[in-house]
């Protein structure tokens, strides 16, 4: 593929490979490291003037330094005279806050957006991004890529009676992905209204709809200390529910998620995002797909019986 390179930022260097793998190309080199105040420091260690960039950066582990680490290589990309700057950022970074829900509060995923922006991008990839009118905070070419084609599959080949399932979304804004998903499948949808006394704590659900004696399989864009789908989960085995996965198109994992899985009633959680790179058992019959990012989410329990 003349004119094309891709650069890896710190995030995920595993996703990177596999996609330069599929591409039939090699990784652009690139060095990044941190002087000891903790600035970011890139070097772009090949030529890229007039080149197509691509630049693979996730906003997941240390997120503040991986958003600043990508800035950086875009805008030294462009300096450099490169004809054309892509972000692939899979997990867009600040996307939950994306309106101003209260006095005084900031819409900083239009900030990273300007960010970008002014940075130099030409253009933005993305995947199921937690609002879909964070489109519209750019003023260059924004790809939402869907994760809907790959939920479908593993649903049709993991679940035997995906035929009389339902289709659940944790909470009121996911309700179009579920009910597109239960359009394609042919089966009932449902949601779960949550109240929150505060960010990452719900205080109250309430299910609409119907799953007495049917298999639940939840579907959410994203689960960060997972305190969410947990509750969603017992609420849905309380109203009938045989069993109850979980599809997540990004996992975070971060503070007490881990916990709460294991003691949660998941037949299986699946993680649809990134690059699936780590299987692990929980208890006896619950199995998670995981990322490895650079600080590591390795705290699951493991049971090889």
């Amino acid at each position: 593929m003349p004119n094309i390179k891709i650069f890896s930022g710190s995030s995920h260097r595993e996703l990177s490979h596999k996609i330069a793998d599929r591409l039939g190309m090699e990784l652009g080199k690139v060095v990044t490291k941190k002087f000891s105040n903790q600035e970011t420091c890139v070097e772009i260690g090949e030529s890229v003037r007039g080149e197509d960039v691509y630049i693979v950066q996730s906003g997941c582990g240390e997120i503040n330094d991986n958003l600043m680490e990508l800035l950086i290589m875009i805008n030294a990309c462009k300096i450099a005279s490169a004809s054309r700057v892509t972000a692939v950022i899979p997990c867009f970074p600040y996307a939950r806050q994306d309106k101003k829900d209260k006095s005084r509060a900031p819409i900083s995923a239009k900030l990273v957006a300007n960010m970008l922006s002014v940075s130099g991008a030409d253009h933005i990839i993305t995947m199921d991004l937690h609002a879909s009118q964070i489109q519209g905070f750019f003023d260059i070419p924004v790809d939402n890529l869907y994760a809907e084609p790959a939920v479908l599959k593993w649903i049709k080949e993991n679940i035997a009676e995906w035929k009389t399932c339902t289709i659940v979304s944790p909470d009121a804004g996911g309700a179009k992905r579920v009910t597109s998903i239960a359009d394609r499948l042919n089966v009932d949808f449902a949601l779960i209204h949550k109240e929150r006394k505060k960010a990452n704590e719900v205080d109250r659900m309430v299910l609409v709809g119907d799953v007495t004696d049917r298999v639940a399989i939840l579907v959410d864009d994203m689960a960060d200390t997972c305190g969410t789908i947990c509750h969603a989960a017992d609420k849905l085995i309380s109203a009938g529910a045989t069993k109850v996965y979980a599809i997540l198109t990004h996992g975070i994992f971060s503070g007490p998620a881990i916990s709460r899985i294991n003691n949660a009633c998941f037949e299986a959680i699946q993680v649809m995002g990134h690059s699936t790179v780590l299987r692990y058992r929980l208890g006896v019959k619950c199995y998670i797909t995981v990322l490895r990012y650079r600080s590591g989410v390795t705290a699951l329990s493991l049971d090889t019986g």
